[in-house]
């Protein structure tokens, strides 16, 4: 099995995020020798620098990501977090460097870390970025998968204070329920596609978790998970500006952020239904109390 890829040239971006890293040690432990582009080499532990090829450069740089895909087979692309004021516009410029090295350097399979909503193609915030970088991806003619994936499990570990409190606060209603994903399982869907290579034209992946939870039920699993009672609370769109901005954020990506929310919770259905094939294993219960419980 490994000698059957030893000489397929796989590019990783963001190799050090939660999809990232397990792709590459799934590529590894494939056989495969991945070239990983990344600004910081200094983020790899020691074990797995030598084992891969290092492209040190920007995913905002266009000649950063023509030089790091030269000669690749397969790109496992993700539009790392944007600084921009306008982040569908940021978005849309890390799509077309993506696009621009599909071509010239004829990579033909690409995977893309996209999102549910998505296929609105509009009005779900700064998800409207990553479908920019679909339709760019589209455009060229390659072969191309696109992950639309859930709400990743790490969320969370952003609200860690606020859960110490015993809180969990969204703009979502309470009741109504979505998919709820480990990235850690985004990232063995994804190297399974790359290391298959065996797939042809534009295709669309759901990464849906194990099941579809509202707020209310997350509550309900942090409580038994983390040993401490957790209550769901809903909060205006107002409140969320108002918490972000507190952070810093710009008023442009604070709008991208409440967009996600206010274009996802009413009349949005995902374009791929549950199955065996959008259908990830890892419960939220278990992941919270192996990563959330420790931290709190």
């Amino acid at each position: 099995m490994a000698h059957a890829h030893t000489d397929t040239k796989i590019v990783v971006t963001t190799p050090t995020g939660h999809v990232g890293s397990r792709v590459v040690q799934l590529l590894l432990q494939a056989g495969v020798r991945p070239t990983l582009l990344l600004r910081d080499p200094d983020k790899l532990d020691p074990h797995t620098r030598e084992r891969v090829d290092l492209v040190q450069g920007d995913q905002e740089e266009a000649d950063s990501v023509l030089r790091a895909t030269r000669g690749a087979d397969r790109l496992f692309w993700v539009d790392p977090p944007t600084p921009e004021e306008d982040p569908v516009a940021g978005h849309a410029r890390l799509g077309a460097n993506a696009a621009r090295a599909v071509r010239e350097n004829g990579i033909a399979h690409t995977v893309f870390l996209s999102s549910v909503g998505a296929e609105k193609r509009h009005g779900a915030g700064e998800i409207d970025g990553l479908a920019r970088t679909e339709q760019a991806l589209d455009a060229t003619g390659a072969h191309v998968l696109h992950l639309r994936c859930g709400y990743f499990f790490t969320n969370l570990a952003m609200e860690s204070d606020s859960l110490r409190e015993g809180v969990l606060s969204t703009p979502w209603p309470l009741d109504q329920a979505m998919p709820w994903v480990d990235p850690r399982d985004i990232g063995e869907v994804a190297a399974a596609r790359l290391l298959a290579g065996n797939w042809s034209g534009r295709q669309v992946q759901a990464v849906h978790g194990p099941e579809d939870l509202s707020f209310s039920r997350v509550a309900q699993i942090l409580s038994r998970a983390l040993g401490l009672r957790v209550r769901a609370e809903r909060i205006s769109d107002e409140q969320m500006r108002a918490a972000l901005g507190s952070v810093g954020l710009s008023t442009g990506q604070i709008e991208g952020l409440v967009g996600m929310s206010a274009g996802l919770r009413e009349d949005f259905t995902p374009e791929q239904e549950r199955s065996v094939l959008t259908t990830t294993p890892t419960t939220l219960a278990g992941w919270a109390h192996a990563h959330l419980r420790p931290v709190l």
